[in-house]
C-alpha cells in the first residue's frame, strides 16, 4: 500500500526569472548549443525567416530566445506578447506586452489573442509570441502570412515532428479547420529549433527541422540537424535549410558569410 500524500498544505510555485538573458557564446559554453552552432542560428536571424523553439517545460525554450532576440539588429523594433513577462532580450527597442486577468467583476480582461491582434498595429519588425498555446496562433500564423517576417515563439512539443500536430490542435479548437491550417502554417514557418532537458539538467538544441508541405496538403518536418557534440550533424533536411538562409540575406551579407563560416569548418 502506498503512503498517504499530504493534501492539506499550502505548495508555493515561484519561477524566478534571469535578471540578464544569456549570450549566445555563454549558451555555447554551457553546452545548449553545439561548437560552431551559433553560425547557424545568427544565419537564421540574418534571413529573416520565422521560427518557433519547441520542447517539454523547462527545456530552455524562453532562455534560447531570449539569447537569440538579442542578435536582432538595432533598428528593428520586436514586439513581445507573453502571458506572463519572462522574455529578456538584450535589445534597445523592445515593446513588451502582457496577459491579464479579468477582476472580481470580470472586467479588464485581456487575452494572448488580444495581445496578439493589437501588436500587429505597432509595426513590429519582429512578432513574438512568448508561448502558443491557444486561439493565438491563428493570429500569429495570420500576421506572419502578411509580410511580417522574422517573426518567433515558443511552443510545448516532445519532438520537432509533433510540432504540426501541436498546431492542428490550436488551430482547430479556435475555429480553423485542418487543410486550412497547414496551408497557414506552410507559407508562414520554415524552421523548428527543438530543446530537450536531458537527465543530468542540460538543456541543449537536439535537432533542427525545416517544414515541408507534402502532396496531400499537409505540413511535415524535416530534420535538417541535429546534435553532436563537436558540432550540429547534417541530416537529409540540410540543403533545403542551406538553401532557406542562404536567400533570405543578401549576397555576401552576414547571413551569407556566417553559412560560408559554418560550411567551410563543417559545422552545421
Amino acid at each position: 500500500m502506498l503512503p498517504p500524500v499530504a493534501v492539506g498544505c499550502a505548495c508555493l510555485s515561484l519561477r524566478v526569472v534571469r535578471p540578464r538573458a544569456f549570450t549566445l557564446g555563454e549558451l555555447v559554453a554551457a553546452g545548449t548549443v553545439p561548437p560552431g552552432g551559433e553560425r547557424v542560428l545568427r544565419a537564421l536571424l540574418d534571413a529573416r525567416l520565422s521560427f518557433l523553439v519547441s520542447g517539454g517545460t523547462g527545456s530552455g525554450k524562453t532562455t534560447l530566445l531570449s539569447a537569440l532576440l538579442g542578435l536582432v539588429g538595432p533598428d528593428e523594433r520586436i514586439v513581445l506578447a507573453e502571458d506572463s513577462a519572462e522574455l529578456r532580450p538584450d535589445h534597445p527597442h523592445v515593446v513588451r506586452l502582457e496577459t491579464r486577468p479579468a477582476n472580481q467583476e470580470g472586467a479588464g480582461l485581456v487575452t494572448l489573442e488580444d495581445l496578439v491582434r493589437q501588436a500587429l498595429r505597432m509595426r513590429p519588425d519582429r512578432l513574438v509570441v512568448g508561448e502558443v498555446r491557444g486561439p493565438e496562433v491563428v493570429h500569429l500564423l495570420a500576421a506572419l502570412n502578411t509580410g511580417h517576417e522574422g517573426g518567433c515563439g515558443t511552443v510545448h512539443a516532445n519532438a520537432a515532428a509533433d510540432v504540426p500536430a501541436r498546431l492542428e490542435a490550436l488551430g482547430t479548437a479556435a475555429g480553423l479547420d485542418r487543410a486550412a491550417l497547414h496551408s497557414q502554417v506552410a507559407a508562414a514557418l520554415s524552421v523548428v529549433l527543438h530543446l530537450v532537458r536531458d537527465r543530468t539538467g542540460r538543456r541543449r538544441i537536439a535537432e533542427v527541422h525545416v517544414l515541408e508541405r507534402e502532396s496531400s496538403g499537409l505540413v511535415r518536418t524535416v530534420p535538417a540537424l541535429r546534435w553532436g557534440t563537436e558540432a550540429f550533424v547534417r541530416e537529409r533536411g540540410w540543403e533545403r535549410l542551406r538553401g532557406l538562409l542562404r536567400s533570405g540575406g543578401s549576397e555576401g551579407g552576414p547571413g551569407a558569410a556566417a553559412m560560408k563560416g559554418a560550411s567551410d569548418d563543417g559545422s552545421g
